[in-house]
């Protein structure tokens, strides 16, 4: 990525970040995610986040620890404050947290909060160029972060290159729609909603921003991914959300699936 693309896309991001109220100066908050946030102001959004984790340790990740027997070496992509890092270190394996951003709120700088509880390395760099030897993972998490990838199979031939033979990678609180329009039109509401908040329309990667059912079969026919699709409960209010958008004359909204991927060669 040119660094002026880059340098735009990290200032327009921690821009929108920090407007919405992310990030505190108190080692609580983080200690805390994504059970809580002790902050008030995005508590629906970390409710989500939370029932995603607790299907990801229970129901997710116990098979890829049986599988291996042992601690596991994970990439945490798109790391953020380093939350699911140091969840994932309570856990006992050994994760390494890995982002753009080094932002002391929202950012791999937040990580400082955890380290008097656990430590674990944190490493600024882009998806599709880590500074990883080949074969050196058991698994990756991109944490609520791939769908700011400009091209998937780029981005997933870079992890296929650390993944030890028999690892995996785990896409989760990413964006899935049933049909191509449905995402396309979601970008161009987000598009235009961070322009009339904000001044500008937050495109400057063209990042892709979600999946649909015909690009996970695309890319699986093309990189040789086999999938498994995970689909946690959220509750009544999120399963009727479909319904909701019908009668209002909207579109459907997206679903957060936990998506697991596994290469073939």
């Amino acid at each position: 990525m040119l660094a002026a693309t880059r340098q735009r896309f990290l200032d327009d991001y921690i821009k929108i970040r920090h407007a919405e109220g992310r990030g505190s100066l108190d080692s609580a908050y983080y200690l805390a995610l994504p059970y809580r946030d002790l902050t008030g102001r995005l508590q629906d959004q970390w409710t989500i986040r939370a029932k995603s984790y607790r299907y990801l340790e229970r129901r997710v990740l116990p098979p890829i620890e049986k599988q291996f027997g042992r601690p596991l070496r994970i990439a945490d992509l798109g790391a953020g404050n380093c939350w699911l890092s140091y969840r994932l270190a309570l856990r006992g394996h050994h994760p390494i947290a890995i982002d753009m951003l080094g932002d002391a709120l929202d950012g791999l700088a937040a990580g400082r909060h955890y380290q008097a509880h656990t430590a674990f390395p944190r490493v600024n760099a882009e998806f599709d160029d880590l500074p990883l030897a080949g074969g050196s993972l058991d698994a990756a998490i991109y944490n609520a972060s791939i769908h700011y990838s400009t091209d998937y199979r780029r981005t997933l031939a870079e992890i296929r290159r650390v993944l030890c033979p028999g690892g995996c990678f785990l896409i989760v609180d990413s964006p899935v729609y049933q049909r191509r329009e449905h995402g396309q039109m979601m970008v161009r509401e987000r598009h235009q909603q961070f322009q009339k908040t904000y001044g500008f329309a937050s495109d400057t990667l063209q990042s892709i921003e979600y999946f649909d059912t015909e690009m996970l079969a695309e890319l699986g026919r093309d990189l040789g991914i086999v999938w498994k699709v995970y689909r946690p409960w959220y509750g009544w209010q999120w399963a009727l959300r479909p319904w909701k958008a019908r009668w209002r004359g909207k579109r459907p909204p997206s679903n957060f699936w936990i998506l697991a991927g596994r290469f073939t060669a």
